[in-house]
């Protein structure tokens, strides 16, 4: 009860630091300053970051309609992980580029020429074992929500995310483990 609690409240906090994004954006203090990288806009990602926020919500989907989603040939599993973490386990057919190369090509690379291909995301807050490959962030650093943050930003509207903790080792969530980790 006490975890349920503790996460209830996390949860709640994210819901209003989220929610005051928007207006944290139009905050004189996070207009760019004199000297700011050009190539850097916080209050852009910012304001962006309140949109995702918003599509995020209908995009949550349960275990079972996420393994029928992914079984699709035209569905893309994304995860996001690094390459060492995915190596030493992730969900079958599931396709591996970190966060830190998301860049337009790669993304395309990867997803293909379709910008409306439905992706599937899933981060190691998804897992209840909390071991590795999937020990567990701090819950408002999900990788989750900077992955969907960067798809929608890159172009990529159509993306939908594992909205339950399963354990991996359960049959159901079909976790594997790559050739290279086992070598």
């Amino acid at each position: 009860m006490r975890a349920r609690l503790s996460l209830a409240r996390a949860a709640a906090g994210t819901a209003l630091f989220l929610a005051a994004l928007p207006a944290l954006a139009q905050q004189p203090g996070l207009q760019p300053a004199p000297g700011d990288n050009p190539q850097i806009d916080f209050p852009g990602y910012v304001e962006m970051a309140a949109q995702v926020q918003t599509t995020r919500a209908d995009r949550l989907v349960d275990h079972a309609t996420f393994e029928a989603m992914a079984a699709r040939d035209d569905v893309l599993l994304l995860d996001a992980r690094s390459a060492g973490a995915f190596a030493l386990g992730h969900i079958d057919g599931a396709v591996n580029l970190p966060l830190p190369d998301f860049t337009a090509q790669s993304l395309a690379e990867v997803i293909g020429e379709d910008r409306d291909r439905a992706i599937l995301i899933y981060c190691n807050n998804n897992f209840s074992n909390d071991v590795t490959p999937v020990v567990r962030k701090v819950i408002t650093l999900a990788l989750n929500i900077q992955t969907m943050i960067n798809l929608v930003g890159y172009g990529y509207p159509n993306v939908y995310e594992l909205g339950e903790v399963v354990d991996f080792t359960e049959p159901r969530v079909r976790w594997v483990t790559s050739m290279a980790a086992s070598d």
